[in-house]
C-alpha cells in the first residue's frame, strides 16, 4: 500500500541526488542567496522607512498647519496689492520666502520649548522632546530656514518684505516664546502681534511699500489671536496649568476667559469690517457674515461651559482666518468700492 511506503524504507533517490559535484550552485547555496537578498531588501526598506521618520520629523518642526495659514494671510495681501498676479518671480518668493521664515521661527520654538513640550501630552511626542532631533541640531535647522527665507525675499520681493519678515520672527521667537508665554497671562495679545506680520509682508513684496490697507489686514490678523488661542488654552488648561504657563485660564479661571473671548471676538468682528473701506462690498458682506459664526460660536462657549463649544471656536478660527484672507483678493478683483 502507498501508505506502508510512505512510512517504510526511503525510495531510491533520483540520479540526481546520486551524481557527483559540480560548478553549478547547490540548493543550500540557493537558499543561502536567497536569504541574504531577503536581508538586504529588509535593510533597504528599513532605511527607507528611517529615512520617511526623519524627515517627518523636521517638517513637523516647522509646524505646517500654522505655516500655511500664515502664508494665506501673506499671500492674500500680496495679489490684493498687485490687484492681480504679481509675476512668477515675486509669486514663487513671497511663497517660499514666506514659508521659510515661518518654518524657522517654528524649529526655533520647538527648540526653545522643548522643557515644557515634554511634559505636555499634546507636545510630548514632538521630535525634540522625544529625543528623535537633538536640540542643537533643531536650533540650527531653524536659524538656517530663517536666513534662508530672509535672503529669498529680499532679492525676490523688496528689502522691506525681508525687514518685516525678519522683526516678525524676532518678535515671535524673543518677545512671545523667551519672554511672555512663561510671564504672563498676556502672552496670546502682545505676543499675537507676531501673527500680524505676514500681510505686511505680502503688500510690501508687491508694492516696496505698507498702506493703510495692510496696516487693518495686520489690525485684523493682532485681534483673531486671542480668541484663536484662548479657545485652545481652555482645552488645554489642565496641561498648561502642571507645567507652569500662565495661560489666561490658569491665572484668571475658565469663566473669565470665555468673556475675554466674547470680548475680543466682538472686537475683531469690528475690526474685521475696516479694510472694508478699501476693499468694497464684496469684503464687508463675508467679513460679516464669516466674523457673525465666529460671534456666534464664542457666545456660545461663554453658555455652555463645556469644552464642545471651545474646540468648535478654536477648529472654526482657524477656517475663518483662511477664507477671509481668500475673499481680500477676490473683492480686488471682481468687487468695487
Amino acid at each position: 500500500m502507498r501508505g506502508q511506503a510512505d512510512c517504510g524504507a526511503p525510495e531510491e533517490m533520483p540520479d540526481a541526488w546520486n551524481q557527483q559535484p559540480s560548478t553549478s550552485p547547490s540548493a543550500l547555496d540557493l537558499v543561502g542567496s536567497r536569504l541574504d537578498g531577503h536581508a538586504m531588501s529588509d535593510a533597504v526598506a528599513g532605511r527607507a522607512i528611517r529615512s520617511r521618520q526623519v524627515l517627518a520629523d523636521y517638517v513637523s518642526l516647522v509646524k505646517p498647519g500654522i505655516m500655511a495659514l500664515l502664508v494665506v494671510t501673506e499671500i492674500g495681501a500680496l495679489v490684493a496689492a498687485a490687484r492681480g498676479w504679481p509675476g512668477l518671480r515675486i509669486m514663487v518668493a513671497a511663497l517660499v520666502g514666506g514659508a521659510l521664515c515661518s518654518g524657522g521661527a517654528a524649529a526655533i520654538n520647538c527648540w526653545f520649548d522643548r522643557d515644557i513640550d515634554a511634559q505636555m501630552d499634546r507636545t510630548c511626542a514632538r521630535p525634540v522632546p522625544a529625543g528623535r532631533i537633538s536640540p542643537r541640531r533643531a536650533l540650527t535647522f531653524g536659524c538656517v530656514l530663517g536666513a534662508g527665507g530672509v535672503a529669498v525675499l529680499a532679492v525676490g520681493t523688496s528689502l522691506l518684505s525681508a525687514a518685516l519678515a525678519v522683526a516678525g520672527g524676532l518678535f515671535y521667537v524673543l518677545v512671545y516664546t523667551a519672554w511672555l508665554k512663561r510671564s504672563s497671562s498676556q502672552n496670546i495679545v502682545i505676543g499675537g502681534a507676531a501673527g500680524s506680520f505676514p500681510p505686511l509682508v505680502g503688500w510690501s513684496a508687491a508694492t516696496h511699500s505698507v498702506a493703510p490697507v495692510a496696516i487693518a489686514l495686520a489690525v485684523l490678523c493682532f485681534f483673531w489671536t486671542p480668541p484663536h488661542f484662548w479657545a485652545l488654552s481652555l482645552l488645554l488648561e489642565r496641561q498648561y496649568r502642571e507645567v507652569g504657563v500662565p495661560m489666561l485660564p490658569v491665572v484668571r479661571g475658565a469663566q473669565r476667559t470665555r468673556r475675554a473671548i466674547v470680548a475680543y471676538s466682538l472686537i475683531l468682528l469690528a475690526a474685521s469690517l475696516v479694510p472694508g473701506v478699501w476693499l468694497g462690498r464684496i469684503y464687508v458682506i463675508a467679513a460679516a457674515l464669516l466674523g457673525g459664526v465666529l460671534m456666534g460660536l464664542a457666545v456660545m462657549a461663554l453658555r455652555e461651559q463645556g469644552r464642545r463649544w471651545a474646540a468648535m471656536l478654536f477648529h472654526y478660527s482657524i477656517v475663518y482666518l483662511g477664507l477671509l484672507f481668500v475673499v481680500v483678493p477676490l473683492s480686488v478683483l471682481v468687487g468695487s468700492p
